[in-house]
């Protein structure tokens, strides 16, 4: 593929490591013939980096293989997962979700983005819903401004929500942000 035919999301192989373009710019320098100024993040360890591709260079593209799975259950540092149209079982490390580990249970439809059978991306839904399972009571009387106070949520993550929100409330999480989006 020429580097005028990419787009933003794209899936691509450089220097044989796999990157998704973030951003591009068809930029004019100079003298010089016009190239794109190309903004990859690096699929195994999410390190961005700016590359300079000229309008005629050859760009490797990856096709990836999205499938739909289920998040089944975890030991210490492994994640079950179910693909949803053949029931095959696949087990991932930590490093797999990153930070997304804090809002699985079990149950939860993910997508996993697979390069030549192995899994190189999973993607959790943007939003989970999960239960209040610790936060301090709410202070009554404070109400000149927004207050948040930090609650502990069912499978352990610690997220800020407004004052009002109880012990045993079912609360709607943003799993890109990690931030309090309402209750349910």
């Amino acid at each position: 593929m020429k580097a005028s035919e990419m787009k933003k999301g794209q899936t691509v192989k450089m220097d044989g490591k796999l990157y998704i373009i973030v951003d591009y710019q068809h930029v004019k320098i100079g003298k010089g013939g016009a190239v794109f100024q190309t903004k990859l993040k690096s699929v195994a360890d999410g390190s961005i980096q700016n590359a300079r591709l000229r309008s005629d260079e050859t760009i490797e593209d990856a096709y990836l293989d999205k499938r739909n799975y289920e998040y089944l259950y975890s030991s210490p540092n492994e994640h079950v997962l179910m693909d949803t149209t053949n029931y095959e079982q696949i087990t991932l490390d930590d490093d797999a979700f990153g930070d997304g580990t804090k809002y699985l249970k079990p149950n939860t439809q993910l997508q996993v983005s697979m390069y030549e059978g192995k899994p190189v991306v999973v993607t959790l839904p943007n939003t989970v819903d999960l239960e209040v399972t610790d936060c301090p009571p709410e202070i009554k009387g404070a109400t000149a401004q927004s207050q948040t106070k930090a609650a502990t949520l069912e499978t352990g993550a610690v997220v800020q929500v407004p004052a009002f929100v109880k012990l045993g409330e079912m609360i709607r999480v943003d799993t890109r942000t990690g931030e309090y989006l309402t209750r349910v």
